[in-house]
């Protein structure tokens, strides 16, 4: 069967129901802006609605755009260092590892971190006085953000030849903390974003076409290709030729039948635009206890490995080598799992894609009936941090946590895994080959075994991503929370406490939200051998497997139970 962008007939009939809803002139109201599609409150909906047109928009700042790739040029700039969380640092991410440094231009690192080993990594990879800091921020006032920037004003002002100021840009709301500061230090640049657009809409705006111009990419073609999207997709005569609508109806109808799982399986050099998904979805749609559940970069396996609660996106880049995803996704079709494929002719097709997704996302949120511009369990988690410095500034220490043995981990997984549940291994510590390799392994023996979807995300970055679903969306996940030791620490310039300090004091946080939902989170300190940990609870998992298949009787029995 050849697959296209349409599910497969044996699930027309399950999205049927959604596009007639839909022709009750969903799309245009859509278009108009009116709230009342998913809530009678205007509150956060009316002033949310600006990413319908922000293709247009972003047209007025191309000369702006331009200076600053010539400002960055002038002062013999070759790095630029992103400080942002969530949708400041996603989309930014996606055209880093897509598009790459394009010939003469800047490279690019996004940092989205308080982990102090990240934070070293990138400030000893580059050359302070020939780098440009983004600092971006929707409210202005983030806290990692801000402890970036103090860091990073620190490291510049104390490098010879610096440029001060000039080497600094910011992107932000109007009237925010951030603009004002930007005044007062005297940043080179300060973009200032439409303020009717929110953080997870973010990508098509100059949170995401500041970096991507000074990668070089050609901003005109981008939006280009978002607004030959956004035109096909105000198509409200026949919905299920509305691309948008169609993904959208796709989702929710799908999610309401038990199949809330989105699982995009991505061309490798699409790899991380499945994160930006998880922060559109997760943040859009993982409230009042519903949601969908968006699933990156997760093992592709044998259908056998899937349960009944999936939904599968597969987005093919022409030109990649994807001989073997071809293989898996067309085995999954066979397997009658609902699969649909999207073809990118070139990398500049994601800015189309930026948009289909963020269509359907609203689209998807109206038939969930919830309100998908929020976040209201994003700002839970930064009240619980910032309880949490307050204790340690008070008594110099943070909350005592309980920490699990790696042994006794996959036990208590795997008592807890149900046909619904998704695990979600949620990571403090700084990215590396061997770590990441390890934790493919855990998922990859989880699916195995269970059949469960499993997730993955670095801390603090997940806060602003996933985090909401994990508060907010269905109770069925499991959290394993991996925590580094932070050491050797870095200090934030003007601050009472250590970037390690804040990581822990977030992690903690965290961990007493998701503890306020009666949801189940299970913390391991991490050792100095970070991938050996990991490592450790995915052989108890394959011993335990073999154990089970060694008496069948009581495998059958467990199965019964679950």
């Amino acid at each position: 069967m050849r697959l296209n962008d349409k599910l497969p007939p044996s699930f027309q009939s399950i999205v049927k129901p959604a596009f007639e809803a839909l022709s009750a002139q969903v799309v245009d109201r859509l278009w108009a802006k009116d709230h009342r599609l998913w809530k009678p409150d205007p509150k956060e909906i009316a002033d949310r609605l600006g990413w319908l047109t922000v293709q247009d928009q972003m047209r007025q700042q191309l000369e702006q755009l331009q200076r600053c790739v010539v400002t960055g040029k002038g002062l013999n700039i070759k790095d630029v260092v992103l400080l942002g969380m969530g949708g400041s640092s996603l989309g930014p991410e996606v055209f880093r590892t897509l598009f790459g440094s394009q010939k003469g231009f800047l490279r690019l690192w996004v940092l989205d971190s308080t982990i102090p080993g990240w934070v070293r990594q990138v400030t000893k990879a580059i050359s302070p006085s020939r780098t440009f800091f983004l600092v971006a921020s929707k409210s202005g006032g983030t806290i990692e953000v801000m402890s970036l920037f103090a860091h990073f004003w620190n490291l510049v002002s104390k490098a010879k030849g610096n440029h001060g100021g000039k080497q600094f840009v910011a992107i932000t709301d109007p009237g925010t903390g951030l603009e004002k500061m930007a005044r007062d230090y005297e940043f080179g640049e300060i973009f200032t974003n439409p303020a009717d657009i929110g953080g997870q809409y973010s990508v098509l705006s100059l949170f995401g076409l500041v970096p991507a111009a000074l990668l070089g990419i050609d901003i005109v073609r981008l939006l280009d290709r978002a607004a030959g999207m956004a035109e096909q997709c105000r198509q409200q005569k026949d919905v299920e030729a509305n691309p948008g609508a169609y993904l959208g109806a796709a989702m929710g109808s799908l999610a309401k039948t038990g199949r809330d799982k989105v699982t995009v399986i991505a061309s490798p050099s699409l790899s991380t635009f499945g994160l930006w998904v998880e922060l559109l979805l997760a943040e859009s749609t993982g409230k009042e206890g519903t949601g969908l559940i968006p699933v990156a970069q997760e093992p592709v396996l044998r259908p056998q490995a899937y349960g009944t609660d999936r939904f599968f996106v597969y987005l093919k880049l022409k030109g990649d080598k994807t001989h073997t995803l071809d293989q898996a996704v067309q085995a999954l079709v066979k397997a009658e799992q609902p699969v649909v494929q999207f073809n990118l002719r070139d990398r500049y097709d994601v800015g189309a894609e930026f948009f289909r997704w963020e269509f359907a996302t609203a689209i998807a949120g109206h038939l969930l009936g919830i309100h998908p511009f929020d976040q209201p369990n994003v700002q839970e988690s930064k009240d619980n941090t910032n309880r949490v410095l307050e204790t340690f500034q008070s008594t110099e220490q943070l909350p005592e946590q309980a920490n699990s043995h790696p042994k006794n981990v996959a036990q208590d997984l795997s008592s807890r895994i149900q046909p619904s549940t998704y695990v979600s291994v949620l990571a403090y510590t700084t990215p590396s080959r061997s770590f990441e390799t390890a934790v493919h392994r855990l998922r990859k023996a989880l699916m195995a075994r269970h059949r469960v979807v499993t997730t993955f995300g670095y801390g603090p970055r997940y806060l602003h991503s996933t985090g909401q679903l994990h508060k907010g969306g269905p109770n069925t996940g499991v959290f394993l929370k991996l925590v580094d030791r932070m050491t050797p620490d870095v200090p934030i310039p003007g601050k009472p406490f250590s970037f390690g300090t804040l990581a822990k004091a977030q992690a903690t946080g965290d961990i007493q939200s998701l503890s306020a939902h009666d949801r189940h989170a299970v913390r391991i300190q991490l050792g100095r051998d970070q991938a050996a940990t990991v490592n450790t609870i995915t052989a108890a998992l394959t011993e335990t497997a073999a154990s089970e298949r060694r008496s069948p009787s009581k495998n059958r029995r467990q199965i019964a139970r679950r």
